[in-house]
């Protein structure tokens, strides 16, 4: 079985650092290991395109890289489905969205774990990339690997900010993020993600994850972004998005290529 990078660096207490990938096409993931900045790459299975074959293939990316891992972020109505696919695929860990209450996030739980006594999961013995297809296949090797996938979860709803203390109480869960696109839409101030409202609800998630001992992860777009959340005691961050950096360098540099050619 593979080693869990980011499951290792959570369980020593490390810091970790991933980047959010829209782009399927495994070449993407292989560049952002040479770099060798990331422990992880996020896959936003939420909102863009894939099939069953392109998680293979970036299962594949990942593991040429022995301190990479995989995480990826997917929508409500396809969790346990796409959770059990993408770690077969060989995307070892999870980010779950739309967490709405401690029994959703009891069930993600479930999801990701090994149908055991001691467990209690829903996941069964599969035939994927993650077992060698056959090699560890049922083992107490594979039972492990449920233990050690990392379940994460978007904090981004009205309702999951009220339950927070219990969702954080459920086992298992390793990460939190807030959400506060999500978050100001369903306080009824939509697109507003500096409100203060937001603000005060991202605080107090950041803060009831730490003192209770759940890693609190931040989105950033560029480094200086994370200097607050730092002093708060943040260490787990996911910096850029691959289409953000294309579009603005396309727009700035598109408009100063084309400043030079009109003066020309």
């Amino acid at each position: 079985m593979r080693r869990n990078h980011l499951r290792e660096l959570l369980e020593a207490g490390k810091p970790s650092l991933g980047t959010r990938l829209h782009i399927s096409w495994p070449t993407v993931i292989e560049l952002v290991g040479q770099t060798g900045a990331f422990d992880y790459v996020e896959i936003l299975a939420e909102y863009a395109p894939y099939d069953l074959l392109s998680l293979e293939n970036q299962g594949r990316a990942i593991d040429l890289f022995p301190n990479l891992s995989g995480l990826i972020k997917i929508e409500q109505e396809s969790r346990q489905h796409l959770a059990v696919r993408a770690i077969s695929s060989g995307i070892q860990n999870v980010l779950f969205t739309d967490i709405r209450s401690a029994a959703d996030a009891a069930e993600c739980v479930r999801y990701v774990r090994a149908e055991s006594p001691e467990l209690g999961g829903l996941r069964g013995v599969g035939q994927g990339r993650d077992v060698g297809v056959v090699m560890e296949s049922g083992s107490p090797a594979f039972v492990q690997s449920t233990i050690d996938t990392v379940v994460a979860l978007m904090i981004e709803k009205q309702s999951a900010v009220e339950d927070l203390e219990a969702i954080l109480a459920v086992d298992g869960v390793a990460m939190v993020q807030f959400g506060p696109s999500d978050y100001s839409m369903s306080i009824g101030v939509p697109g507003q993600r500096r409100h203060p409202a937001v603000l005060e609800a991202e605080w107090y998630v950041i803060e009831t994850a730490l003192r209770r001992g759940v890693a609190a992860r931040v989105e950033v777009q560029e480094p200086e972004q994370a200097a607050p959340y730092l002093e708060k005691g943040v260490r787990h961050f996911c910096l850029g998005l691959d289409m953000r950096t294309l579009f603005f360098y396309w727009r700035d540099s598109g408009a100063r290529m084309l400043e030079m050619l009109r003066g020309a």
